[in-house]
């Protein structure tokens, strides 16, 4: 197999470190530079399908794209340990929390990054009023993560999940327009902390 992946880009991102945290080493790992517009290049979106990284290109040439469709594969190949669910209800509240994580802060806040900072103007035409209304969106949702922080050590379950993977990804990827929680949010600060921690934490960085 082979993973089209860029570094820093935060969807890229989170298939690294989702492999990081599993151990998986099999996977031969192909640099795609976004900057440079290898991404829409005709061969990469013939294999590939749209211009986006990660893809994941399989033995049998089936190319997969969209970063938790690319977990969940390698989950099914790497069982252990387990990120998405053990049981229906478990798998469930894991879902929940990674489109929770996914739609209210992650997403919103890559855009506030695409939109408002310098370097990524080599991607699209950016709109500031974007970048500010989609940072505001991301910081008034941080509330309900720390509230769920203060119940449970992870966000998904009471281990790490794929759901805490989102969540932090997104949330590194705006320390490129000074995001950083705020000091009362203690419990989603803590949890911060603890991701940093892991060894997984550099992956695709």
């Amino acid at each position: 197999m082979k993973l089209y992946t860029s570094n820093r880009a935060p969807n890229p991102r989170r298939v690294r470190w989702f492999m990081a945290e599993k151990g998986i080493e099999d996977v031969e790992i192909v640099d795609v530079d976004l900057l440079k517009g290898e991404h829409r290049a005709p061969d990469y979106i013939a294999r590939a399908g749209v211009a986006q990284a990660p893809a994941l290109t399989l033995d049998d040439g089936t190319t997969v794209t969209e970063s938790i469709a690319i977990c969940r594969y390698l989950e099914a190949l790497h069982p252990e340990p387990n990120m998405f669910g053990r049981d229906p209800k478990e798998t469930a509240v894991i879902e929940m929390w990674t489109r929770r994580a996914e739609l209210l802060c992650a997403t919103p806040l890559m855009l506030a990054v695409r939109h408002g900072h310098p370097a990524l103007a080599a991607l699209e035409t950016q709109v500031p009023e974007v970048a500010a209304n989609n940072r505001a969106a991301g910081e008034r949702s941080l509330k309900l993560f720390d509230r769920r922080l203060a119940d449970s050590p992870w966000l998904g379950a009471d281990r790490i999940t794929i759901a805490d993977g989102v969540l932090f990804i997104g949330m590194e990827f705006a320390r490129l327009v000074r995001f950083a929680i705020p000091e009362e949010l203690g419990h989603l600060g803590r949890w911060q902390a603890a991701m940093r921690e892991r060894a997984s934490a550099g992956a695709g960085a």
